[in-house]
């Protein structure tokens, strides 16, 4: 099937290409940096910015499903996630197409903030509350402007193995616990629903 990644230079957007192609996929990759592996008769790289409408199109137009897997490092406040979701959404009504959007955002944002433990509360009021304000605005627009999309929520990420096992926890409830789950398997996860997607229009948290 074709595979459009957006934000696929490093981490779990990484990750996500290298098993796609491994899994026999078309692979079009969106990143500001080159993807940083083998050139490959099934890789198609697209070297730009996800707040940018052309790239952006270039990246996605015809594909089957879209794996949106930004990041940023620094804990300051920004727009990427709630840019690029708007971008996203426009380019698909233009092209007149329906792709499976499964979007990487993290346990703590939208309504699962207060389900986390008080340490990781306390992380996120003191680190995160600024980036994961915009990856709440991100899930916002994504559920209420979409009709086809998983939203996915890991837990604290390792660089661990990848296992193919871990805990998938589609409801959120009081005292559940969300914990680590290495990018690899995260990567696993989102490869394996854009090739069946089993959570449809929920928030799948991940964990060990």
């Amino acid at each position: 099937m074709k595979i459009s990644i957006i934000g696929a230079s490093a981490g779990i957007g990484l990750q996500t290409t290298r098993l796609a192609l491994e899994r026999g996929h078309d692979v079009t990759t969106l990143s500001r940096r080159d993807v940083s592996l083998p050139d490959h008769a099934k890789l198609k790289r697209v070297q730009g910015s996800a707040i940018n409408a052309s790239n952006v199109r270039a990246a996605v137009e015809g594909t089957e499903t879209i794996l949106v897997t930004l990041g940023v490092k620094s804990p300051f406040a920004t727009t990427l996630f709630s840019d690029s979701a708007r971008i996203l959404l426009q380019t698909i009504r233009e092209m007149g197409s329906s792709p499976t959007l499964i979007v990487l955002t993290g346990f703590g944002a939208g309504d699962s903030w207060r389900y986390n433990s008080f340490p990781m509360k306390l992380l996120f009021t003191l680190l995160l509350k600024a980036v994961y304000a915009d990856k709440s605005e991100q899930e916002r627009l994504i559920a209420g402007g979409y009709s086809r999309w998983e939203i996915v929520r890991p837990g604290r990420l390792t660089n661990g193995v990848m296992s193919g096992h871990y805990r998938v926890l589609d409801q959120l409830v009081d005292g559940m616990k969300v914990g680590a789950i290495s990018r690899a398997d995260v990567a696993h996860f989102m490869v394996a629903q854009a090739e069946n997607p089993t959570y449809l229009s929920k928030y799948p948290a991940l964990t060990y």
